[in-house]
């Protein structure tokens, strides 16, 4: 009896085995068939149109990269961290020192003034400690930064990222751009490698990268907003504005600083801010890094800027303008006017010609109609397409300086506080002159306290023709006494200025 049960039972088992088995390997085999036929499913799906999730995300950023950016670019697109690391250690930290003057007739008795008369101006010279950022843009310690940050300095500091100090030097400046060259003494800088401001489009991502409120080497992120902005910040003669605005943030200290794509490439100058509170709102401006490589070039070479012009006075083409002269298209820039002699002129554009192109490249609006001719030196060639009476027109002109001519500029000569140039031909002309120097800009110092004013012409000293800068300051150096200074201002008024040295 056992031994039937031992056997009866061991069959049992076995069947059970058998069953177990069968059991696993339909599971199995319907298993495999399944995942078989959710691979063949999802392969279906995937290269047919269909609405589902996970093919939309898988083919959206296909899509986006053939659209947005080169081929070159889709396998890898540069980091913060790499543009940062490239640009960081070219961003110094300046330091500045300016005198400037307490004026204390604020502080006299008015009642004193009414009886006895003003006292002689009192006035006592004050230290004035600013701060801003630069670029270093050569390995031998050449430094693009802001006039405004360097304006009337009488000590430049400059701070290195590794925290080196050296003493800076002005080379040159250009206040139409607000832009400065200063050098210091130094060997094997980590200078920035140019990019190109022409071919930076709007939603890009960017890096400013400065010192604001004294904060060194301080990084920043935001995208280009808008090109060729002109906000009018920039009170000069022949200025040009055609800024790169971001929303990157950008504050006192980062005047100076760089402006960065995402290969770490200096695409513009920190330059200014929009905002009420004098502290960073939303928008900042940078200077193209097309016109920082001209106006660096010139500054290195010539001690001043190499300005071209056309010649011509410019008006925004806009809608109540397009119906006044009967314009169907907007695009472009309206000629108001064209000053004889000038390069529009030899070129015989005339008022009502609308500018549609400089050398192939769109002309939208006025600022970017200066900051592309703000990239030409005097005595280059360019070619100017432009709209007349609704046929288009080919130019080649010959760009020419402010004085008329395509010889080099001599650098500015300043002395007494005044910034003296040469009267140009167009001013001759103008003012019925034959001779005069030019204050082109005025600071603290002897012509100020004189009552000159920016703009006047000296045309006699003592008596005596004044013809070139260095001739009216070798007179003012070598004259003891008396001196009466004759001369005329833009509108036409005389004026007569006398001192003693």
């Amino acid at each position: 009896m056992l031994n039937s049960q031992s056997h009866c039972g061991t069959d049992t088992k076995a069947m059970k085995i058998r069953n177990i088995s069968q059991s696993i390997l339909t599971a199995s085999l319907g298993a495999s068939l399944a995942l078989v036929g959710f691979y063949f499913l999802n392969d279906q799906n995937s290269t047919s149109p269909s609405t589902n999730k996970k093919t939309i995300i898988q083919a959206a950023p296909q899509i986006h990269l053939s659209k947005s950016v080169p081929s070159t670019l889709m396998v890898e697109i540069p980091s913060f961290e790499t543009a940062a690391s490239q640009s960081v250690n070219s961003v110094v930290h300046i330091k500045t020192i300016s005198t400037g003057q307490q004026n204390k007739q604020s502080l006299q008795d008015p009642l004193q003034d009414l009886f006895f008369g003003r006292p002689p101006r009192n006035q006592q010279p004050q230290k004035i400690a600013g701060s801003g950022s630069g670029v270093i843009i050569s390995n031998d310690g050449y430094i693009a930064t802001n006039n405004h940050v360097i304006e009337g300095a009488t000590k430049i500091e400059v701070t290195l990222n590794d925290k080196k100090t050296y003493t800076g030097t002005i080379v040159g400046t250009d206040p139409t751009t607000d832009l400065a060259l200063i050098k210091i003494e130094a060997k094997n800088l980590s200078a920035i490698y140019y990019g190109n401001s022409d071919a930076v489009n709007i939603g890009e991502w960017v890096l400013a990268v400065g010192n604001p409120f004294n904060l060194n080497s301080t990084v920043t992120a935001g995208i280009v907003s808008a090109k060729g902005r002109n906000i009018n910040i920039l009170k000069e003669d022949y200025a040009i504005e055609s800024f790169i605005q971001t929303d990157a943030a950008v504050n006192p200290g980062n005047s100076g600083g760089a402006l960065v794509n995402q290969h770490g490439e200096l695409i513009g100058i920190n330059t200014a801010i929009a905002s009420n509170t004098g502290s960073y709102t939303g928008y900042s401006f940078a200077i193209p890094v097309n016109i920082v490589k001209k106006i660096m070039g010139d500054l290195v070479k010539h001690g001043t800027v190499q300005r071209a012009l056309l010649g011509i006075q410019i008006r925004e083409l806009n809608q109540t303008l397009a119906e006044e002269q009967e314009i169907k298209d907007l695009e472009g820039v309206y000629i108001s006017k064209v000053f004889s002699g000038s390069s529009a002129d030899d070129s015989n554009l005339k008022s009502g010609d609308i500018i549609r192109y400089i050398d192939g490249a769109k002309i939208s609006s006025p600022s970017e109609l200066q900051e592309r001719i703000g990239q030409y030196q005097p005595g280059d060639k360019v070619e100017v397409t432009y709209d007349r009476n609704h046929l288009i027109y080919t130019s080649i002109l010959t760009l020419k300086n402010k004085l008329g001519t395509i010889n080099s500029v001599a650098k500015e000569i300043y002395f007494f506080g005044a910034q003296l140039e040469q009267v140009s031909n167009k001013e001759k002309k103008l003012l019925k002159i034959k001779n005069g120097v030019k204050i082109q800009s005025l600071k603290s110092g002897f012509f100020l306290n004189e009552g000159m004013k920016k703009g006047f012409i000296i045309t006699k000293l003592n008596n005596q023709i004044v013809v070139s800068p260095e001739g009216l300051v070798n007179t003012l150096k070598n004259t003891k006494g008396g001196i009466l200074i004759e001369g005329i201002y833009p509108n036409g008024s005389k004026a007569y200025y006398g001192f003693g040295l």
